[in-house]
């Protein structure tokens, strides 16, 4: 009974990751290769590296993603431009501190990409979009748990990027 469990198990699986791709799955077939290059940063936020930053993780999941091979502007078939519009450090929570003061419990970083991905074989704009999300961190654990937010918050934008790029036909 436990084998025929486990059999089933694995049928339910296979079936499920063979139905459920996004990889390559509307890509166009005119399509092979995009470009990246460096996103702009006209947030104000003045968190050096922030633009390379988010277009060498953009850059790495679209490589790890292998719908469309990455390639210099020159010669891709595609280009995804960006601009980082905003990145907001709000106050998430608010708790009970020492002798009834109140203090900052966790906080939410907030960011938000406007992307113009480009058709360069058809010469027209696929779309113009902006993306949103945001990465929420403990407020008194220091730089390290604010880049962690903020890391969040990017990854989460490029997960967003791929997936509108590559399944959004």
């Amino acid at each position: 009974m436990k084998t025929l469990v486990t059999i089933i198990s694995l049928v339910v699986v296979v079936s499920f990751n063979a139905c459920y791709s996004f990889t390559g799955a509307s890509v166009p077939s005119h399509l092979k290769t995009v470009a990246i290059p460096l996103l702009d940063d006209q947030s104000g936020f003045g968190e050096a590296g922030l633009r390379e930053k988010l277009t060498r993780m953009l850059t790495d999941l679209f490589i790890r993603d292998n719908s469309l091979e990455v390639a210099d502007k020159s010669n891709a078939d595609s280009i995804i431009e960006g601009v980082i519009v905003s990145v907001r450090d709000d106050i998430l929570t608010v708790g009970a501190g020492e002798q009834g003061r109140e203090q900052v419990g966790k906080r939410r970083i907030t960011m938000s990409v406007k992307v113009i991905y480009q058709d360069m074989k058809l010469r027209k704009k696929v779309y113009e979009k902006t993306f949103t999300n945001d990465g929420i961190y403990d407020s008194g654990s220091g730089f390290a748990q604010r880049q962690a937010g903020l890391d969040d918050a990017m990854k989460k934008i490029s997960e967003d990027i791929l997936l509108e790029t590559v399944s959004g036909w």
